[in-house]
């Protein structure tokens, strides 16, 4: 546990420490994020502010992990794969802010070409699970083996959460926090069940979005951006598969599971008869446009994760490991 909470630590530093220099690299470079077109009003401010600071999260992560996995002697090729997983999904968020950034507009990776890169991706976790034989599902103490459907339902858990938490990055603060919660319930789960390697990845990962929110709180002097929001989305799912708490994920990601669904009804809502569910989609939107400050919007989802992540650690520790 101590060296657990050293990769935290470490990752803390290391993630402000890098921010500052990065930050200053962004702005001298000129790498802002342009404003979604039809976003609401009060985005416009945010025009011009530095992006891809993403880069900055998954550094200190992996240079965290790196110092504490020799430390705690768990240095695992299932560790080395999560780190390899959270590399190519940052590469493939960076080169979507590149295109992004080069064009001037939102618009990067086209919808199709970012999914089959990070379905390619997933598959990394996805067949290294399967193939040692780990095709279980468990949920409040009732397992299910899933056996040749399993890959299909690990690509979706790991894939999903990359989609969710880059929808959930729209305001400042808000997936960098909810990442914090999140990742910080994962160690815990991961620590219980002796996975101290993903232990060591989660803790690293809370504690470097904790860093980063020095910078990002509102308002932001820069954005995670696609670079750290698909990489933290996937390391999310990549984790609970390895650590084998896949169904968890619905307590510890709740947010990120309204946010998708919210852009889910919207979309069908509006193919189908024309009208809308919400004001904007992500959710988070249609509070701002009903006059919610983006700090109110923030803490209330954070809250919210808050909430049902420590409800679904404690079920977890309780029902899964009687630990509590």
């Amino acid at each position: 546990m101590i060296i657990t909470i050293v990769s935290a630590l470490v990752a803390l530093v290391l993630s402000l420490l890098f921010g500052v220099v990065y930050i200053d690299f962004l702005k001298k470079k000129l790498y802002n994020q342009p404003v979604l077109e039809d976003a609401p009003e009060t985005h416009a401010q945010k025009s011009g502010t530095p992006t891809t600071g993403g880069v900055t999260i998954i550094l200190a992560i992996i240079f965290a992990t790196l110092i504490a996995l020799p430390m705690e002697q768990v240095t695992t090729p299932q560790a080395f794969l999560i780190l390899v997983t959270l590399a190519f999904f940052t590469l493939t968020g960076f080169q979507d802010d590149m295109q992004k950034i080069t064009k001037n507009q939102n618009k990067g990776l086209s919808p199709r070409g970012k999914l089959f890169l990070q379905v390619t991706i997933a598959l990394l976790p996805t067949l290294y699970m399967f193939m040692n034989g780990h095709t279980q599902i468990t949920i409040f103490g009732h397992s299910i083996n899933l056996g040749w459907i399993y890959p299909i339902f690990s690509l979706f858990v790991i894939t999903g959460a990359s989609n969710a938490v880059n929808l959930t990055d729209g305001l400042d603060g808000l997936a960098a926090s909810n990442c914090v919660l999140a990742f910080a319930c994962c160690a815990i789960i991961s620590l219980a069940t002796k996975n101290y390697d993903i232990a060591i990845i989660c803790a690293a990962t809370a504690g470097s979005c904790l860093g980063f929110l020095y910078f990002n709180r509102h308002p932001a002097t820069v954005f995670m951006g696609d670079t750290g929001s698909l990489a933290l989305g996937g390391l999310l799912g990549t984790v609970a598969v390895m650590g084998k708490f896949e169904l968890y994920l619905l307590f510890l990601g709740i947010i990120f599971i309204i946010e998708t669904l919210s852009v889910m009804i919207q979309v069908t809502s509006f193919k189908l008869t024309g009208k809308r569910v919400f004001k904007m989609s992500p959710i988070h939107h249609h509070f701002e446009l009903l006059g919610w400050p983006e700090t109110k919007v923030v803490c209330v989802f954070s809250i919210i994760t808050l909430l049902f992540s420590v409800l679904g650690t404690a079920i977890y520790l309780i029902i899964e490991t009687g630990v509590v």
